[in-house]
């Protein structure tokens, strides 16, 4: 390597601050070393790879050509702090704090409900505010462009959209198409009884502070001096293993490139980045020219357009809309394509990060781009020391011939793309998981050109992405149908001809191999119809138009800005106006939250000798382990120990639960040995080089189908049953039998598993900091496996970034291994899983395998029903059993089927265990049920909303498990829910639209639920509160829950205000930890303000009757009088609350008892548009109404309500875990794993608290955390009706079973026809595939 010189200052701002770097390593990325070295914990960590939008914070740089200063949004994980040479960088701190002033931004995202968590919020501020900064009145469609590359697991996003709206220039909340009415005027609604005020309003837009753009900070000065100097030179920058080079002339840039020609030239990173980060390539010298004036420029000219390689994506976009506003139409198709896939490449954070030189020039297999540029012909202008040359971006380039590549020293300068012409059409063509922010599952860029005036093709060009290791081009079918007219015959040649030229291996990376070979000829016909369409507006006499039932499947669906409407009631007008229950309260650490103030577990300062952990884990499912080489490990600089199971004091192997593999591993994924170092990329650096060996063992059982094979169990079955079922199936007029399945599901709380141990140096004490649901549970697990008795374990949880049921159980084994590292190295353990680490060891929801017999007579009244449920359960028991015994309770849901029989069984397989999930096992039960209900109607040639309301219960009755309850909450809901969606009238709209349109199909499902609260154990919904009321009159507060989002702590300092009559303000709730409140109970179930709210409220009594004595003396005195006084009479001022659980209770022996205390009833009816070509779908509208009692807090419940909803609605359409069959999993990060994004939530939701009664909790309320995530199986079902009406019209089978989650291929695919019937098919026995179903 050629010699180089000293390194140089590294000079940027970070809030109006100047940074200067004297040893700017380019291995650091802005992240760390705003977390680490700036101390600025606002930006969080939430996967590492761009893909999250956790961890945005904006960069501004001046352009000394155009002395203009742009402002973007960019991943903090990606960007080497090298790049930040001349930029100022803005963190969410800079934009506003509660120490000093809070922005608009921070205050409308907390006050219209936008955080739930947190954790997503920051990054959520940095992409409104960038693009405030850019577009001060934004449209709404602008904000929910911004917000595309944020991830919230959460709130359902609804409320996010609404917070951004609110800077746009007038309110789109509610638009009654121009009548000047509100859609939801009290008139209208009959449901509502005089006593009953319905309120809409969560917020009250009043109370924001104006907006007022000219406030801003102003760019560093000294940043415009600096970019403006004339005497700029090459910079240089040196880390330990690598060197980071910025030319400043592109002289200078290619003698860099001739000089070292294996390094990578890196402008926004998002290639180069990630791998190295998660593909270990490693890089030592880098050349960066970003800010290099000559790659930054769009040029016309009389043929087409000139994009310097260094426009960002974004600029491309911002260059490509001008031209477009500028040029006749017909030259424009080339730019309009890209403009088309630039909307939905990745999030705005990326597309200001990617350049359009870093795009061409790494061809991924999958670009969105590159197709469509080949296809219009582009050609790519290098320079090098040498000379510079032009080469075609065709085919030859796309699939690296090295005939056609970048010879060594040359770099992409521009790329040409020429205009269309007249005769001349070209499109770009994909299909994704999610409709943005997502690789596309095949994509294409397609052209034609005719001869003029006529349909006879003078050229054709196909590139297809994502069918193989790169861009394919089918040369051979263009040019086989070159002379061809542009018709019915050469379309079917067509697709025969690149079905035999494309070839996907039916073992292909990647799986959905007859999905991606039906979309490959789906696509090309949609452009064939575009262009059919394009020929008949040339010459509508010459060339006819495509069917009036075709011109939808042209249209992609559109991303339009989500609407939305909340009801419930209004506070009674004789309450307290101090009174805070009932009312719509921001979350009590919303504003902390949207200023980057709340404090995570990894925001705590570092600890002195403070050491990180990294994991090495188990690559086999099931295998002898041979041997364990650390030796190498040890070696590396930083290393202090690797733990084993040796190292654990006392139980390794607790509860059935391994802590460390010992002898053998039972999944991929199981930890067998952590590495502390000083830090956390020095253990990730030591943890690849362990070596352990392994024999495979057999059987590896992977799927429920293999554990069945081989009577693979946990535990032993579950069952309930009522009636006579096989009595009643001899008297029925039809039986039906069927299976399905469900897929599992990641919880994907944005924050993952966080530890911080820390030992003491006396009595064996520990200390851990966690984000958990259950501290006595991880208490339990340190203790034991520290041989220690549970006094000397503290845990402490504040709050944690997300949770879902993945932070109940798992926590416990991981802060176990956390606690026994910091034990045997005597030092502070701070303990992070990366998302990959996360996703692989801690699973996720239970898939399940349903099946059903269903007996029923010909007017639709099911008789009897015979049902069995399989759930992989993993290697341990975890939660699995409790899991089941749910589903077999739940298993009824909302349906009264007199001869019921339900059996479970929890299966033993070698995957990680799946463990505890919102809904508990209920939302993979609502499918099976809902599907058998489904095919019952088919039968009976009824409607399945009819089948639904004949077996709905309907009166006091009995459950299957024989206990009592009234179901008239349920039928409320579902009358409603019906009336004011306008269910039947817009039954009947799709229908009629569904006559109109072959290639597309709309579908609506009405999906009511019985949702079950608490457990069935009667003692684990105890719980215990603190309360201190200091001498100052403040009041301390803390309890056994634990915040997650959910509005917990929130909604206590309620019911102490109200309880102790006094303002929120005085009360603090600090933190949840088992000194405090001993032997807590879960925070799940949806029982948390149940149990919690009785024991604060207890508390709050017994002090409250210790002071009435002194109230009554002095009625009209003081709060603060009151407490000085009592304590002037020596009145204890602390006393401990108390809850001692709901009697609840089951008998599996008489399968009867009273497991629950009551049920939460709610109904949802979604309408979706499928495209049956690509199996896309657009949720258009969801209602939802849920029975909520007496809501102690509308805000918070509406929250969980929507968030739950788009959850669920996740889990069965677009969120799916690919397993090898070997048992390893491949979905590890938001690039390989979908969960919905601001785009996949309904264009309009309206969600409704129903009022009803509940005298069983507290104030009257209802647990709401988790039913509406069943809800979201709506979407499912409308979908499953959109599919039904597609293939009634194909003439195929009434009867077919859409499997969960149905994902675009699941869609597509039962969408047969004649392009699926078109494709190659496989023999299953000749190959191994590269995914599988594990249900």
């Amino acid at each position: 390597m050629l010699s180089l010189p000293n390194p140089d200052d590294l000079v940027f701002f970070v809030n109006g601050r100047k940074v200067i770097e004297k040893n700017a390593d380019p291995e650091v990325n802005l992240l760390f070393y705003l977390r680490e070295v700036l101390h600025l914990t606002g930006t969080k960590y939430g996967c590492g790879g761009g893909g999250c939008g956790a961890c945005t914070v904006m960069v501004s740089r001046y352009d000394p050509k155009t002395k203009k200063i742009h402002h973007y949004p960019v991943t903090a994980c990606l960007v080497p702090i090298c790049s930040l040479y001349g930029a100022a960088v803005t963190t969410v701190e800079g934009v506003g704090s509660i120490k000093t002033r809070i922005h608009p931004v921070q205050e409308r995202l907390a006050k219209c409900h936008g955080t739930q968590c947190g954790f997503c919020s920051p990054g959520m501020v940095m992409s409104i505010y960038t693009l405030l900064r850019n577009h001060p009145e934004p449209t709404p469609e602008q904000i929910t462009k911004a917000l595309g590359g944020n991830l919230c697991r959460c709130t359902g996003y609804r409320p996010i959209v609404e917070s951004g709206k609110t800077f746009c220039e007038e309110s789109t909340v509610c638009q009654m198409k121009g009548s000047g009415k509100c859609c939801m005027d009290q008139e209208e609604r009959s449901f509502v009884t005089r006593q009953k005020k319905i309120c809409t309003k969560l917020y009250d837009k009043d109370e924001f502070q104006p907006f007022d753009p000219s406030q801003e900070p102003i760019f560093p000065p000294e940043l415009i001096r600096m970019a403006e100097d004339p005497n700029k030179r090459r910079l240089t920058f040196r880390g330990e293993r690598t060197a980071w080079i910025t030319p400043v002339t592109l002289d200078d840039l290619v003698e860099l490139t001739a000089n070292f020609p294996k390094a990578p030239v890196v402008m926004g990173n998002t290639t180069v980045g990630p791998n190295v980060k998660f593909r270990d390539e490693f890089h030592p010298v880098s050349i960066s020219p970003i800010g290099l004036p000559e790659l930054y420029f769009a040029d016309s000219t009389a043929n087409g357009v000139t994009i310097g390689a260094g426009y960002s994506l974004a600029q491309l976009n911002d260059a490509l809309h001008f031209i477009v506003s500028e040029q006749p139409k017909e030259k424009t198709k080339t730019y309009r394509a890209l403009l088309k896939h630039l909307r939905t490449l990745a999030g705005t954070q990326i597309r200001s990060m990617a350049t359009l030189g870093g795009h061409v020039v790494s061809r991924p297999n999958f670009s969105d781009l590159n197709p469509i540029l080949a296809a219009g012909n582009a050609v790519i202008n290098l320079i090098s020391k040498e000379s510079q040359r032009q080469i075609p971006l065709d085919g030859p380039f796309l699939e690296r011939s090295p005939e056609a590549d970048l010879k060594s020293g040359e770099i992409v300068f521009s790329v040409d793309i020429p205009h269309s012409t007249q005769w001349h059409f070209v499109s770009g063509l994909r299909q994704a998981q999610r409709l943005e922010n997502s690789f596309a599952i095949v994509n294409a860029g397609m052209s034609v050109k005719f001869e003029d005036g006529t349909n006879t093709i003078k050229d054709l060009q196909m590139y297809y992405g994502s069918v193989g290791p790169t861009v394919v081009s089918a040369s051979h079918t263009c040019r086989q149908l070159i002379g061809r007219q542009w018709n019915d015959q050469m379309l079917s040649d067509a697709c025969r001809l690149v079905l035999d030229e494309i070839y996907i291996p039916p073992a292909a990376e990647g799986g959905m191999v007859e999905y991606r070979r039906t979309l490959i000829i789906s696509l090309l016909f949609k452009f064939y119809l575009k262009v059919r369409r394009g020929l008949n507006k040339l010459d509508p006499q010459k060339f006819p138009d495509i069917p009036e039932t075709f011109m939808s499947a042209l249209e992609d669906f559109p991303l339009e800005t989500p609407e939305g409407f909340q009801m419930f009631q209004c506070v009674d007008p004789h309450q307290s106006p101090q009174d805070p229950v009932g009312h719509p309260l921001m979350h009590q650490s919303a504003i902390k939250h949207t200023t980057g103030e709340a404090v995570y577990c990894d925001d705590l300062p570092s600890i002195s000798q403070e050491l990180s952990l990294a994991v090495v884990t188990s690559t086999r499912a099931h295998a002898k382990i041979i041997s364990i080489d650390v030796s190498e490990a040890l070696t590396l600089p930083g290393v202090v120990d690797v733990i084993t199971a040796e190292d654990v004091p006392g139980d390794n192997n607790y509860k059935g639960e391994v802590l460390f593999a010992q002898n053998e591993v039972i999944c991929v994924g199981q930890i067998v040995c952590t590495v502390a170092a000083d830090t956390y990329a020095q253990a990730r650096e030591a943890a690849k080089k362990v070596k352990v060996t392994y024999e495979d063992i057999e059987p590896r059982i992977i799927t429920i189908e293999q554990a069945l094979e081989h009577n693979s169990f946990l535990s032993e079955e579950r069952k309930i049953e009522q009636g006579n079922v096989e009595e009643a199936f001899k008297h029925v007029d039809q039986i039906i039998e069927g299976e399905m399945h469900v897929e599992g599901q990641e919880h994907f709380y944005m924050e993952t598993q966080t530890f911080l141990a820390i030992p003491t140096t006396e009595d064996k004490e520990m200390v851990l900091y966690l984000g958990t649901q259950h501290p006595t549970y991880a208490q339990e697990f340190v203790a034991a496996a520290l041989n220690v008795p549970r006094n000397r374990i503290a845990c402490h949880m504040k709050r944690a970034g997300g949770a879902f049921g993945g932070k109940l159980t798992k926590p416990a084994l991981l802060g176990a291994i956390c606690a026994v590292a910091a034990n045997k190295t005597g030092r502070p353990i701070r303990f992070i899983l990366e998302r990959g680490d996360d996703m692989l060891i801690t699973a996720g929801r239970h898939p399940l395998l349903g099946k059903y017999k269903v007996g029923f007579m010909n007017n639709g009244v099911i008789k009897a029903a015979d049902v069995e449920y399989y759930i992989n359960g993993g290697c341990t028991v975890d939660e699995s059993q409790m899991v089941l015994e749910f589903i077999v309770l739940k298993s009824e849901n909302a349906y009264y089927i007199p001869n019921f029989r339900c059996r479970g069984k929890a299966c033993k397989t070698n995957l990680p265990s799946n463990t505890a999930f919102r809904g508990f096992g209920f939302p993979q039960v609502t499918v099976v049920v809902e599907a058998y209900v489904a095919a019952v109607a088919t039968q009976c040639d009824l409607l399945p909303e009819e089948v639904k309301e004949i077996n709905m219960y309907k009166r006091i009755s009995k459950t299957a498990y024989n206990q009592t309850f009234n179901p008239e909450p349920l039928r409320r809901c579902w009358k409603e829910c019906l009336e004011k969606s306008s269910f039947h009238a817009r039954k009947l709209d799709a229908e009629e639209y569904n006559k109109k349109n072959y290639w597309k199909k709309r579908g609506l499902a009405v999906v009511p639920i019985k949702y079950s609260i608490a457990v069935p154990v009667g003692h684990l919904s105890q719980a215990a509160a603190l309360v201190h009321i200091y001498l100052d009159g403040s009041v301390f507060v803390t309890h056994g829950g634990c915040e997650l989002g959910q509005g917990l702590y929130t909604k206590m300092i309620q019911v102490a205000s109200r309880e102790l009559n006094i303002p929120l303000s005085y009360i603090h709730l600090p933190e949840t930890s088992t000194i405090t409140v001993p032997n807590t109970v879960r925070t799940a179930g949806s029982m948390g303000t149940d149990i919690n709210g009785r024991a604060v409220q207890n508390a709050c009594r017994i002090l409250m009757a210790r002071l009435q004595p002194i109230i009554r003396k002095n009625p009209k005195g003081k709060w603060e009088d009151w407490i000085s006084k009592a304590y002037a009479e020596s009145i204890s001022l602390s006393t401990t609350g108390y809850f001692g659980g709901y009697h609840t209770h089951m008998d599996w022996k008489k399968e009867e008892g009273e497991p629950f205390p009551y049920y939460v009833y709610g109904v949802s009816c979604s309408e979706v548009e499928i495209d049956c070509l690509t199996g896309a779908h657009k949720l258009l509208r969801t209602d939802i109404f849920m029975d909520a009692a007496f809501s102690i807090n509308p805000a918070v419940d509406i929250g969980q309500i929507e968030g739950a909803f788009i959850q669920g609605m996740g889990l069965y359409t677009i969120e799916e875990l690919k397993y090898s069959p070997e048992g390893v999993l491949y979905s590890r990060s938001p690039d390989d794993y979908k969960i919905p994004t601001v785009t996949e939530i309904p264009e309009e939701l309206y969600v409704t608290l129903v009022y009803s009664r509940n005298p069983i909790a507290i104030y009257s309320s209802k647990g709401l955390g988790e039913a509406g995530m069943s809800l979201g199986s709506s979407v499912f079902f409308a979908i499953n009706d959109a599919v039904s009406a597609a293939r009634r019209e194909r003439g195929l089978t009434k009867t077919f079973t859409l499997n969960s989650p149905a994902t675009p291929e699941e869609i597509r695919m039962t969408c047969a026809d004649r392009f699926t019937d078109m494709i190659p098919r496989d023999d299953p026995s000749t190959f191994t595939p590269w995914s599988i179903r594990v249900s």
